[in-house]
């Protein structure tokens, strides 16, 4: 390598959210420099011993949700739900056309369903979550986790807002009325039988994704330079990353990163808790008018991870991954949709 070559990334940056509420200069370019960089950190210093307690609860209530017979966790598959709430099956969700190995529940905000809309497709995502009668504990463990998480979120995207020269408050009004969706993932070992993914390749949606992996386990990769690299989980700690809407809002400053999840060794799983903070689904973020220096850095907005059309509201690029992602739902409830050209 050359003296003066950049070296190779080998592992994620740590953040201090506590040091952003300050306006640490440091620790905001650090946030910056992150994620138009790789697009993910670790974060800590935002209670990360509570966050840790939290998420014991919420692990252990997915574990038992997870232990019941398959006969009972498939009363509330999200077959059952023109929202796409509830339980999916082994193989039930598709990343990049491909089987993703793993079993999981999709919690979004409870909400009545509303009459459809062809002028705003994605309301059909609204709607109640479906919850499993035998673990009563999970609703309120997820919920809270929810709750916390999102907390989290917004005082992060007030940092990146400053971080850019914008005012802390630049994101605000697009979350007002948020659509946060939290996804309670098994991931169980590979048996030779399974897909070789748990979750393919691929770009976050949204806006910004809080993950909290199971400590002790592995899987979750990063690609940085060309390259595949580990994120190990670190108890009480966020993984970080970006979605696809801070890229759009920022003309490519800041970076939503490609990544993948493997499956576990054969006789051992993993229980994942990513949570993804939304703005609402009629919502676009608003630009960021980078400073000259920023702005010649910036990359443009190409195109999703699937090499279809990037939209700045929100609803349009989340009903387009959940209609890919479980075709199972989209051909009982949604066929018509399907059709609309914005959507392919």
């Amino acid at each position: 390598m050359a003296a003066d070559a950049t070296p190779p990334i080998t592992d994620l940056p740590t953040i201090d959210l506590a040091a952003l509420d300050a306006g640490d200069p440091a620790e905001l370019r650090a946030l910056r420099t992150a994620t138009h960089g790789i697009g993910f950190f670790y974060l800590v210093g935002h209670g990360d011993e509570a966050t840790a307690d939290a998420a014991d609860e919420l692990i252990a209530a997915a574990r038992e949700f997870f232990a019941l017979p398959e006969s009972r966790k498939r009363v509330i598959e999200n077959v059952r739900s023109p929202h796409f709430r509830g339980y999916t099956t082994l193989g039930g969700e598709r990343t990049q056309g491909r089987v993703d190995w793993r079993e999981q529940l999709d919690i979004g905000a409870e909400r009545a369903a509303t009459p459809p809309d062809p002028q705003r497709p994605w309301r059909v995502l609204d709607g109640p979550n479906l919850w499993p009668a035998e673990v009563p504990r999970l609703r309120r463990a997820a919920l809270d986790w929810m709750a916390g998480a999102g907390a989290v979120g917004m005082r992060l995207l007030r940092a990146w807002a400053v971080s850019l020269g914008a005012p802390a408050g630049h994101f605000d009004a697009a979350f007002a009325d948020p659509d946060p969706l939290l996804k309670i993932v098994r991931y169980p070992g590979r048996d030779g039988a399974a897909s070789g993914q748990g979750v393919g390749g691929h770009k976050d949606v949204g806006a910004l994704t809080l993950l909290y992996p199971e400590p002790g386990t592995s899987g979750l990769q990063v690609e940085a330079d060309g390259r595949w690299i580990d994120a190990p989980p670190r108890r009480g700690s966020f993984i970080v990353n970006i979605g696809e809407l801070l890229e759009v809002a920022t003309d490519g400053y800041l970076k939503a990163t490609n990544h993948k999840v493997l499956p576990p060794s054969e006789g051992n799983d993993r229980i994942s808790l990513p949570f993804f903070l939304n703005p609402g689904f009629d919502q676009a973020l608003p630009p960021v008018a980078l400073e000259p220096a920023l702005a010649a850095d910036a990359r443009g907005v190409g195109q999703d991870s699937h090499g279809g059309r990037l939209h700045a509201v929100y609803g349009l690029n989340a009903l387009k991954s959940r209609l890919r992602a479980h075709p199972d739902v989209a051909r009982r409830y949604h066929r018509d949709l399907l059709e609309l050209p914005e959507l392919r």
